[in-house]
């Protein structure tokens, strides 16, 4: 079986976490999925391309197992992110547009899903988990960036357009203000994109759980509308050039500014 994360370890303050680019599925799973299950269309497609390379020596650590597996950014517990509205759990039951995606009677049972917990979710925290420790012990400070993206119309999930920029701190709840700031100065100059702080997506489970100011350890997650770095926002999901060169100026940008903030959030 493939390893159920890759780690790039850096000497930064700042940790680059993907959780939902990976599209390993092991076969006695992919063989319980239905034709649109297995189209994996709910991947956060080409994230880690998008992000690579635009700071130097930033740790990065990513799932490589799909979020059909198990959903590395949700509540082990089966927890809701958002009571009261629609989302999909730890296992989907469903794709973003509510439709099914496992075979009739091949949805995956309580011994399932914790084998799953056990063998891909689990892991994969005890290692993002471990580099937070050590770059925190390394600089006194650990500034998680949860990287993501997700297409720009999904009624299931929201009304309308998605802002292209989508912050996540839990209402502030995550990181330093300083590092929101940061963040917002950057995207709300971002000539032709549009953003928003803490809307429909505030921060998923990743973000809340690591995110923890007062003990030097500080977590922001940016949901990106697909339409900024995607031909198309359906298969074959490529990944354009373009429009990525013109996203990452701006990414990069982010990251750099989070980096220059963080050595002043030591407790």
């Amino acid at each position: 079986m493939t390893e159920p994360y890759e780690i790039r370890q850096g000497t930064s303050s700042v940790i680059l976490a993907f959780p939902h680019t990976g599209t390993d599925v092991p076969p006695a799973i992919y063989d319980r999925l239905n034709d649109n299950g297995r189209i994996l269309a709910d991947t956060d497609w080409h994230i880690h391309e998008l992000y690579a390379g635009l700071l130097d020596d930033a740790t990065t650590v990513r799932a490589t197992f799909h979020r059909y597996v198990i959903d590395a950014n949700r509540d082990p517990a089966g927890v809701s992110l958002y009571p009261g509205q629609n989302t999909t759990g730890l296992v989907p039951e469903t794709d973003f547009d509510g439709k099914p995606i496992w075979k009739d009677g091949q949805s995956p049972d309580e011994a399932h899903i914790a084998a799953r917990l056990r063998d891909f979710h689990a892991p994969y925290h005890a290692a993002l988990a471990a580099e937070i420790e050590r770059v925190r012990a390394m600089h006194g400070v650990a500034v998680l960036y949860d990287c993501h993206s997700i297409r720009s119309h999904i009624p299931f999930l929201f009304e309308g357009k998605l802002p292209d920029f989508n912050i996540g701190t839990d209402m502030g709840r995550t990181c330093d203000g300083a590092i929101e700031q940061a963040t917002l100065t950057v995207v709300g100059a971002a000539e032709g994109y549009d953003s928003v702080l803490n809307g429909r997506f505030k921060g998923g489970w990743t973000t809340r759980h690591y995110g923890k100011p007062e003990t030097g350890v500080h977590a922001i997650q940016m949901e990106l509308a697909q339409s900024t770095h995607l031909q198309t926002e359906a298969p074959p999901f490529a990944y354009d050039a373009a429009k990525a060169d013109r996203l990452r100026i701006h990414l990069k940008d982010i990251l750099v500014r989070i980096e220059q903030i963080a050595p002043g959030l030591k407790r």
